[in-house]
């Protein structure tokens, strides 16, 4: 995975941020906002990119775990979800498992960003600086799972390509 600029900028003001009193965190919360919003685009767009890169059979399976999973919290996706299952029937169930960790790890990195994201919103109500303080380590924590997720869709992507799953 190439190096996220925006990524390393969020990060590092991140950790300074650490030190700062709840007023300093009310100043500089645009900032914040700003430089952790441009780091989630930039890793949404090399998620993005690394997906791109798979070839079909790893493309249904894991529009079928998603559809799966929205089926799970939206009874009217069940429509959607039996698509997607048949389209990817056909699927070595190999690469159904291999997706299925990426599909893992994409979610705990969503739901860290999501963990991040509501710390700083209870932060930011209470004027709390130990909770902003405990929100950046939150987001940094989400950022480091998302590459972690990325470089896994990666690997998938070459691991298929050079035929070392399901083939």
């Amino acid at each position: 995975m190439r190096k996220l600029i925006a990524v390393e900028e969020a990060t590092a003001l991140m950790s300074q941020a650490k030190d700062w009193s709840v007023w300093h965190w009310l100043l500089e919360k645009g900032s914040v906002r700003a430089a952790a919003d441009r780091a989630v685009d930039a890793l949404r767009d090399a998620e993005q990119e690394a997906k791109a890169s798979w070839d079909d059979d790893l493309k249904k399976a894991y529009r079928e775990l998603e559809a799966q999973q929205a089926q799970e919290n939206d009874r009217r996706a069940s429509r959607r979800y039996e698509k997607a299952k048949e389209d990817a029937k056909n699927v070595d169930p190999q690469i159904k498992q291999a997706v299925q960790k990426v599909k893992e790890a994409d979610d705990a990195a969503e739901n860290a960003r999501l963990d991040a994201e509501d710390t700083f919103a209870e932060a930011e109500r209470q004027l709390s600086a130990s909770g902003a303080r405990l929100g950046a380590e939150k987001a940094i924590r989400s950022w480091e799972l998302r590459m972690k997720a990325i470089r896994k869709a990666e690997a998938l992507g070459r691991k298929q390509a050079d035929g070392q799953v399901g083939r």
